[in-house]
């Protein structure tokens, strides 16, 4: 009987602890359900778990991202550790989290991983200690740490153990949620500011206008925010400004630097018509407060749609493509480097400018995204997968030909490698419209065809004589013939760097070529000290001494050759003048 009687109260003792148990759970699940303090919501666990278990102390230690630190983010008892760091190894309670088990330590002096420094410092006796990792299955989040037992002998038991297991996984599970729903929150939060800062992105770009428009542009960002950018607009005179640039790098830094160049470039672009002197003056601000190692690519030029010049400045961006209309294209390299990384690298003259007529052709400017980007087969389109559609498809509106371009590229459910941004200024329309020009020397008005300035530096001349030949065979010339002129100009270029600058690579030359009726005129000048005409004379061939040859040729080449006077002597004004054959 008297065992019976025992039965029934331990029956007793455990049923009541167990439903001890189970309310303090659901308490702590109402808590961590309702509350928007996660912080807050484990202190108050950890005081419910303290008082439960009956010990004199409490702390929650949580694991950083990297898994390398425990901080003890709630405390509750007579000794405040808030703040503690450890690392994650460290102590018991590193143990506790690095093994992912729980354990008792009924006397701490006995165990080499119990750390005293805290008790030394407060003065506090830790006697034993309880231990409960927080982990959701494989991922470890912290642990729960009680120490001195209050009530019996002062020593947790299995039964302390079991509890502050389930209410540690109770309270990691928690910590779990509420750190992905803050990062939900977070998330959204980004996508929101990414989808505005698309949409002012999106209204930097200019309105498209009709088929009649001389020039449209696409652009299709790889993400949210784009780093490519271009903008066109006119001026009073009638001319179009127009520009493209790509960004290095990606995300919201290279779209606030979009930002900041394309706003500059139409800030500046309305006052200042030198393409080679605004992308200069854009490079000087963007410098001054660019992110180390950030830079812009640009291609910014002046087109005309009375006469079809282009005016071209490129500061490290793609070559861009003019096509002239019976299937050929021609590169157009950078002549300077990209915006943004010294204010040095363009020079006093600024980035050195192009200068020529479009013809009825089209001038196509693009971001490196669009020679890279991926075709269906998984190769690159590059420059003659481009050019081969552009031919293929000349016959389309602009627009429709860049849409062709971009579809090749960006296709349904495939990630785009890179954005994607072109530009075409198309001269075909506007030619159609100009009045016919006549042969007629009498009648014919001078027609300016190519101008550009650059710095005495013989590298520079690669361009330039590109440059000449095209532009002689566009005016008429034979093929013979424009060769012959590229060596007059090479050589005139080559005396003035040589003997007017003396080598200096400081100086600037300036070449203009026109057409007056049935002559194509070469304009060299140079700011250099005035030269002797009188000494400028060509040698004989037989005479063998050094020098004057190349005066010789070009008097030989050209049908006129000539010094003018410069405005205010300031420099020197070679005119070269031969008769289209």
């Amino acid at each position: 009987m008297e065992k019976t009687t025992v039965q029934s109260s331990a029956i007793g003792t455990y049923e009541e602890r167990i439903s001890g148990h189970l309310e303090l759970l659901s308490t702590m699940g109402q808590d961590f359900a309702t509350s928007l303090d996660i912080d807050e919501t484990l202190r108050q666990g950890l005081a419910r778990i303290t008082d439960y278990v009956g010990a004199e102390g409490g702390a929650l230690f949580l694991l950083d991202e990297k898994g390398e630190k425990l901080t003890c983010t709630a405390c509750v008892g007579e000794t405040e550790i808030t703040g503690l760091t450890l690392n994650s190894d460290e102590g018991i309670v590193g143990r506790c989290v690095q093994l992912d088990v729980g354990e008792i330590v009924r006397d701490v002096s006995t165990d080499p991983n119990f750390q005293n420094s805290v008790d030394a410092q407060t003065g506090y006796t830790t006697r034993s200690i309880l231990c409960a990792p927080m982990s959701v299955k494989e991922e470890r989040i912290g642990a729960i740490e009680l120490v001195n037992k209050r009530t019996g002998d002062g020593l947790f038991d299995e039964h302390d153990l079991h509890l502050l297991r389930s209410l540690s996984s109770s309270a990691a599970l928690a910590t779990k949620n509420a750190r992905m729903a803050e990062a939900l929150v977070e998330q959204e939060r980004v996508r929101r500011e990414l989808e505005l800062a698309a949409e002012i992105q999106r209204g930097l770009l200019p309105d498209a206008g009709d088929d009649s428009f001389p020039i449209h542009g696409v652009n299709c960002p790889a993400r949210t925010v784009s780093g490519d950018f271009y903008d066109f607009f006119p001026l009073d005179d009638g001319r179009i400004c127009f520009n493209l640039g790509d960004v290095s790098g990606k995300g919201m830094n290279a779209a606030l630097l979009m930002a900041k160049t394309a706003s500059l470039f139409r800030c500046l672009g309305k006052t200042i018509h030198q393409p080679g002197r605004l992308l200069s003056m854009i490079n000087d601000e963007i410098c001054e407060t660019v992110t180390r190692g950030m830079f812009v690519t640009m291609a910014g030029g002046i087109y005309d749609p009375k006469t079809g010049i282009v005016r071209l400045a490129n500061a490290g961006h793609e070559p861009p493509l003019f096509y002239a209309g019976d299937g050929s294209f021609k590169a157009i390299p950078a002549e300077a480097p990209p915006l943004g990384i010294s204010p040095l690298l363009t020079g006093d003259d600024g980035i050195p400018e192009i200068e020529f007529n479009l013809d009825g052709g089209t001038l196509y400017i693009f971001t490196d995204g669009v020679t890279e980007g991926y075709l269906e087969d998984g190769s690159e389109l590059e420059s003659e997968g481009l050019m081969k559609i552009l031919v293929d498809k000349a016959a389309d509106p602009v627009m429709a030909r860049l849409q062709t371009v971009i579809d090749c590229i960006h296709r349904k459910n495939v990630a785009l490698r890179d954005d994607l941004t072109l530009l075409a200024i198309d001269d075909g329309l506007n030619k159609a419209e100009r009045p016919e020009q006549t042969d007629d020397r009498e009648t014919m008005a001078t027609e300016n065809i190519f101008h550009v300035n650059f710095p005495s530096q013989p590298d520079r001349l690669k361009l330039v004589r590109s440059a000449v030949f095209d532009t002689a065979k566009m005016c008429g010339c034979s093929e013979t013939v424009a060769r012959d002129i590229v060596i007059a100009v090479d050589e005139a270029c080559q005396n003035v760097i040589r003997h007017a600058y003396k080598g200096s690579p400081d100086g600037k030359i300036i070449l203009d070529i026109s057409r007056d009726g049935d002559s194509i005129v070469l304009s060299l000048r140079d700011f250099a000290d005035p030269v002797d005409v009188d000494r400028v004379k060509p040698r004989e061939l037989d005479d063998i001494r050094p020098g004057g040859l190349g005066t010789h040729f070009i008097r030989e080449i050209m049908d006129e050759v000539d010094f003018l006077t410069p405005p205010e002597d300031d420099g020197n004004i070679l005119r070269m003048v031969k008769r289209i054959e």
